[in-house]
């Protein structure tokens, strides 16, 4: 073989390495999703054996078997999935009864939506004279039926001709319109193939590797891996200031969700090998998400993002965070419901009654945060002092009078001791109606969509991280706002190349509009 065909074997073989890297990471993590839903369901089994089988003394009254019925569908739900919104731990609606559904007249299919580009056809009839007098058949009537129709993504060759021009008097020169601005100066990359490459690479989470595959499969063209990462680089680059402009005015709110979660990265100094870094998540509830990844999960990279950051956190209670908190003046930190719920679920395979009272008192927490969401942040908090106070109070003393009885090791033990840990934390939200009672909006914001479970835990070399992070943040933020990222991205990549630095702000996902509304 030639030295160019052995690099490009090598190159291939490199990409592939990195594929299997990405697929083992996947298959870790959902070995441990699976692991977790099989010890959940262990743990309803040993619940309903204890009420069955076990001493009068360990079996459920009438009231704590209500209690356990009411968060039935909770614990169903943490088998299925880590937390849920805290708009939907309500019951799931009852099944329809089998007669009912038979006596129901089938509905009507849903109409297709209007916004989609409409393409008519018009079918006449194969005689439109009539066979009697010879007369045209007038028209009166029609049948309309419609069907959802994809048309394919092409690549296409755009020219752009510039002509010159010049006056035979030779006196006024050559007149040649300007290059329109490009994202790249000098490329071949147009704005639409840009967002593409970006949209399947970040929202599908398919690898530069299956992507150059399809390239050439589908449209014929070879496009090099390390082609579309230089091109993905530079459109990173482009993005950066709304990134940055989307923390200052995140920031600026004085309230923020934080978490972290781990992804793996290439080892810089194991080729092919791949280690642990942490992506770490900043989120304004309801509004953008700005993630930055670190190699490391310590004090310092959130001490460095929140360096001048006065206002509160809202935190699961990791060391780090408090450790945050007890260094840095002007910082409050929130607790997470959610995470001090988890535990008391886990306590249901040792100590079901009065893991069952605990979880059925956040439970009443979790209605009133259903009864006053999208509530003014005023309201909120009124509502939350009318009852929410005498819950908490309730639960603390029922902790403190358990905590003695139990092994500070055993499940119920663990549960409680967070609680008590954590009970100014878990507590504060009741001082502002801006304030959530977890960091679930952020979880479900940052969690995987089951298209991108596959590849989400792997993000590249470390050294590029960080437009994997730009490009997540702007991304997630946009889903948030119920922005499509295709519209957005066409519409800001179009318009940077032409635009000031100080005119940025009006490209952030909480002030873009599209262009069909925007006036001027």
């Amino acid at each position: 073989m030639s030295e160019d065909e052995l690099r490009s074997e090598y190159e291939r073989l490199r990409a592939r390495e990195v594929e299997l890297v990405a697929e083992a990471a996947r298959l870790k993590a959902e070995n441990e999703q699976l692991r977790e839903q099989l010890e959940q369901a262990q743990a309803r089994i040993e619940e309903l054996k204890r009420e069955l089988f076990g001493p009068k003394s360990e079996r459920l009254t009438e009231e704590q078997r209500e209690q356990l019925e009411q968060v039935g569908g909770d614990l169903q739900d943490q088998a299925q999935r880590p937390g849920a919104l805290s708009a939907e731990v309500l019951e799931p609606e009852p099944e329809e009864p089998q007669k009912d559904k038979e006596k129901r007249r089938r509905v009507p299919r849903h109409p297709l939506p209007e916004h989609l580009e409409t393409e008519t056809v018009v079918l006449e009839p194969a005689q439109t004279r009539c066979p009697h007098c010879g007369e045209e058949m007038g028209v009166i009537g029609e049948e309309v039926s419609e069907e959802l129709e994809l048309v394919p993504a092409k690549l296409i060759r755009r020219r752009t001709i510039r002509r010159k021009r010049a006056c035979r008097c030779g006196e006024a020169g050559v007149a040649i319109a300007g290059l329109p601005p490009r994202l790249i100066p000098q490329s071949r990359l147009g704005v639409g193939l840009a967002v593409y490459i970006v949209l399947v690479r970040y929202d599908d989470h398919l690898s530069f590797y299956r992507l150059a595959q399809q390239f050439q499969e589908r449209h014929h063209i070879v496009i090099a891996r390390q082609q579309m990462v230089q091109w993905v680089e530079a459109i990173a680059q482009w993005l950066r200031p709304i990134y940055d402009a989307m923390w200052r005015a995140m920031a600026s709110g004085g309230y923020l969700q934080v978490d972290e979660t781990p992804v793996r990265v290439l080892d810089p100094e194991v080729p092919g090998k791949a280690a642990r870094g942490y992506l770490w998540f900043y989120a304004e509830p309801g509004g953008d998400v700005i993630l930055e990844f670190d190699k490391s999960r310590g004090l310092e990279p959130v001490r460095q993002r929140l360096a001048g950051f006065t206002g509160d956190i809202q935190t699961d209670a990791y060391q780090v965070y408090q450790s945050l908190e007890r260094k840095t003046s002007g910082l409050g930190r929130l607790g997470c419901l959610a995470h001090a719920r988890r535990r008391f679920y886990e306590a249901l395979r040792q100590n079901l009654p009065e893991a069952v009272w605990f979880i059925a008192q956040i439970r009443e927490l979790y209605r009133i945060e259903a009864q006053i969401r999208g509530l003014p942040p005023p309201e909120r908090r009124q509502a939350r002092l009318e009852s929410a106070p005498q819950i908490w109070k309730g639960m603390k003393a029922k902790a403190r009078e358990l905590q003695p009885k139990v092994l500070p090791k055993s499940t119920l033990g663990v549960a409680l001791s967070y609680f008590l840990s954590e009970y100014k934390a878990l507590t504060r939200y009741l001082r502002d109606g801006r304030f959530e009672i977890d960091n679930n909006l952020i979880e479900n914001a940052i969690r995987p969509t089951a298209v991108g479970r596959k590849r989400w835990l792997f993000i590249g070399h470390p050294d590029a991280a960080w437009r994997s992070a730009v490009i997540y943040s702007i991304l997630v933020s946009c889903r948030r706002r119920g922005i499509n990222p295709q519209d957005y991205l066409a519409d800001v990549l179009s318009r940077l190349p032409r635009m000031n630095i100080t005119e940025v702000e009006s490209l952030l996902p909480a002030n873009w509009k599209p262009p069909a509304t925007r006036t001027g």
